[in-house]
């Protein structure tokens, strides 16, 4: 039975695991409404069960491996809180089976892990951009990308391009390309695209 949490440390867990990325702090509360206490916080890190980057602004969490495995287990073991509806218990109820089934197959990580790649691409985007529409390297992108598949990424781009919200262009001033430019860029055509932008959505 893993170490018991609180209800905010277990939901700031599972998102961890979920995004399979660094969260910053405000995210975490605004976005995904967890509160993380600094007490929660560092009864976590003390765990290892996350690491919190706090020489940053805003700081930052990301769920280790040691997290990841007290999460498959809780999924499996914990309990709902007792004024949880009947509704959450049955999909909980559901949850517990459907984890039970791919942890028996080994697939269980892949599964939770996994992320759409466009998904993932604009998560990425958004975290680098510093205002709308920036123009953002695909040098910089590519790398957080969790090891997705090249061909799928620039299938993905492409698709992305198609829809008129995302532009991909070339570095004009080519004397500024590094070789690491010169790897990342997405061939269309005849032309090599070193640079994205994406408008809100």
């Amino acid at each position: 039975m893993p170490e018991k949490f609180g209800a905010p440390e277990r939901a700031a867990l599972l998102v961890l695991m979920l995004e399979s990325r660094q969260v910053p702090n405000p995210e975490l509360a605004n976005l995904h409404r967890v509160k993380l206490t600094p007490q929660g916080r560092a009864r976590l890190n003390k765990a290892g069960l996350m690491r919190t980057s706090d020489d940053v602004r805003p700081m930052v969490h990301e769920i280790t491996d040691e997290g990841i495995a007290w999460c498959l287990q809780d999924l499996v073991d914990g309990d709902l809180p007792p004024r949880s509806t009947s509704h959450a218990r049955v999909v909980f109820g559901l949850l517990k089976k459907f984890v039970r089934h791919h942890q028996d197959r080994g697939t269980l990580v892949d599964v939770i892990r996994s992320r759409d790649i466009e998904s993932l691409i604009r998560s990425v985007y958004e975290e680098l951009a510093v205002e709308p529409q920036d123009w953002i390297r695909l040098a910089r992108i590519r790398p957080r990308l969790n090891g997705a598949e090249r061909g799928e990424v620039d299938e993905t781009l492409v698709k992305m391009m198609k829809t008129g919200t995302v532009h991909l262009a070339p570095e004009s001033n080519t004397k500024v390309l590094t070789a690491e430019d010169h790897a990342a860029a997405l061939r269309v055509g005849s032309e090599d695209l070193h640079l994205v932008a994406m408008e809100e959505s």
